[in-house]
């Protein structure tokens, strides 16, 4: 069982991070009331069908909301492509993001755009911080309001990524800094990192930690040293560098706080 108290802050610091990281437009609960008023119901019929095909609709949805709030506010500048592959999604730190992220909020936009009455009248931002919402839920998450109204990015390039995402060999108060940036504190920081309860992450980033931390340490003292040989089962050395575990080894599908047996 999950932390409701967890779910109910998580579910809170996502609105912050939709609500102020976002183009200047209000956002209002009642945004398409008169121009798509079943927006929500086409997104979530969409977003089900991607979900029942493959379990990495989830946190690849998910992480791709928080990239591109995190560069530019929350307007899917991120889903924008260059012909010089100049663009956000270019950036290395980008080009990671898995392709069943986009795809999710291609399908949403095809259904939402199959009604006439809505078809080009609701923005890709609005439709992936709906996509996201349903997306958590669907994984055991809570269900939270989005309150919509988001307008569209017309700018994307990779400059605007250098140093605006956390790297897996941030220290606390590399993390802190990045996160207070955008109006978020310690707390908000560690109760969003636990959206890591879904998704994977691949050996390179982290072998480091495990097998050659320092002169002193093979294993990095910070980790659970239970959890480290786990790693290193997952993760032998000279290992392909693109083999890739589930971020959480004891309910990777499932979005809640169960680490009991790690």
């Amino acid at each position: 069982m999950g932390d409701p108290c967890f779910f109910v802050v998580l579910s809170s610091l996502l609105l912050l991070i939709v609500s102020t990281q976002t183009s200047s437009a209000q956002l209002t609960r009642g945004f398409y009331l008169n121009t798509c008023p079943n927006v929500e119901q086409l997104v979530r019929s969409a977003v089900e069908q991607k979900f029942q095909q493959t379990f990495v609709t989830a946190p690849a949805t998910l992480r791709l909301f928080f990239h591109d709030c995190f560069v530019r506010g929350c307007d899917a500048s991120i889903l924008l492509a260059s012909p010089n592959n100049k663009a956000e999604k270019d950036h290395p730190d980008d080009i990671s993001l898995a392709g069943d992220g986009f795809d999710t909020v291609a399908k949403a936009k095809a259904a939402v755009d199959s009604d006439p009455q809505c078809r080009n009248k609701v923005s890709c931002a609005d439709i992936l911080a709906l996509a996201t919402r349903d997306v958590i839920n669907l994984a055991g998450g809570p269900f939270y309001k989005v309150e919509l109204g988001r307008r569209d990015g017309r700018i994307s390039t990779i400059a605007s990524v250098q140093r605006q995402l956390p790297h897996p060999d941030f220290n606390l108060d590399k993390l802190n800094s990045m996160f207070s940036f955008h109006g978020l504190t310690q707390t908000d920081m560690i109760a969003l990192s636990g959206a890591h309860t879904i998704g994977f992450s691949h050996c390179n980033h982290f072998s480091r930690r495990i097998y050659n931390f320092s002169p002193k340490k093979l294993i990095d003292p910070t980790l659970n040293l239970h959890y480290a040989f786990q790693l290193r089962q997952s993760c032998p050395l000279r290992v392909d560098s693109r083999i890739a575990i589930n971020m959480d080894p004891v309910t990777p599908q499932k979005f809640d706080t169960n680490t009991s047996r790690i």
